[in-house]
């Protein structure tokens, strides 16, 4: 299938792991005509993404990947980092072989060393949803596809992954392991863990109420809770098991971007605490122009 860039994406394509991400490229790639073999660990999964039709193939044998142009490693970032070592004896010499991971560097450094046409990427794309149920399709429509090539990435294999990111439809990045990590940490990552803060903050600072006499302010500030609140703290309600490892995986840069959160928020503390309403509508105006430019 020839795209507009001239690459054109060799299959069939496996795809190891058929959660949110893996499951949506399935369903996309399957869309398009293409054959799609599917690696799951537990047999109930595959049953259910052979009814789901997340691939034509799918199998808790690495064999499944026997054949395979490409694959994609739609693993969590701890089995990305420490992988099966008989997943490493399926994944054919001559295939391409990319990830859809958070984080970028550690990644890149272990992969690079263990197969020869490895690219990594990350499509900045997902919902709070996990596991075999929530693959979508069109996820990755018009969403930022990042490639971070090293000095030794094939070129013939990053236009294989420029190919699956076109045929998806997603817009192609293209930048450093370090560069991405930096910048996820202070758009991706960060947020979850804000998120998770006002969470918390809503619930201790209601307890905290309550237990001074409000008695009924936990459940009213339940019911209070608006859409604002609700996209606020969408990815603090997603998979902790996912926060952990990013913050694991991407410390320093992470450690950073709360530095730089903390320093604004302590800002529009002060200037609340002394009354610089001035000060305030001066940042809260410099919020509002900014934000278009981070949608």
């Amino acid at each position: 299938m020839t795209l507009s860039t001239g690459a054109a994406l060799q299959g069939p394509v496996g795809v190891v792991g058929l959660g949110l991400i893996g499951g949506s490229i399935g369903l996309d790639l399957r869309a398009r005509g293409v054959e799609v073999r599917g690696l799951v660990h537990r047999q109930a999964t595959a049953e259910r993404a052979r009814q789901r039709g997340l691939a034509a193939w799918v199998d808790t044998d690495p064999a499944v990947l026997a054949d395979c142009r490409l694959v994609v490693l739609a693993l969590p970032l701890d089995r990305l980092l420490d992988p099966a070592g008989e997943l490493l004896a399926a994944l054919p010499v001559e295939a391409v072989i990319t990830d859809v991971g958070s984080v970028k560097a550690p990644v890149l450094a272990r992969w690079q060393a263990l197969h020869p046409r490895f690219v990594a990427s990350h499509p900045m794309a997902g919902t709070a949803l996990a596991g075999v149920e929530a693959g979508m399709a069109g996820l990755f429509v018009d969403r930022p596809w990042v490639v971070t090539p090293g000095p030794t990435t094939d070129p013939a294999a990053l236009r294989q992954v420029q190919a699956l990111a076109g045929l998806l439809r997603a817009r192609w990045l293209s930048c450093g392991a370090e560069e991405h990590d930096q910048a996820v940490a202070l758009v991706s990552h960060l947020p979850v863990l804000v998120s998770a803060a006002l969470l918390l903050a809503a619930d201790r600072g209601a307890a905290s109420a309550a237990a001074g006499g409000g008695e009924d302010l936990p459940g009213l500030v339940r019911a209070l809770a608006s859409r604002g609140f609700a996209d606020t703290t969408r990815v603090g309600g997603g998979n902790p098991e996912l926060g952990v490892l990013m913050a694991r995986t991407n410390r320093e840069a992470l450690l950073a971007a709360l530095a730089h959160y903390r320093r604004c928020l302590e800002a529009l503390e002060r200037e609340v605490q002394s009354g610089q309403w001035a000060g305030l509508d001066a940042d809260l105006q410099r919020s509002r122009r900014l934000r278009p430019e981070f949608l």
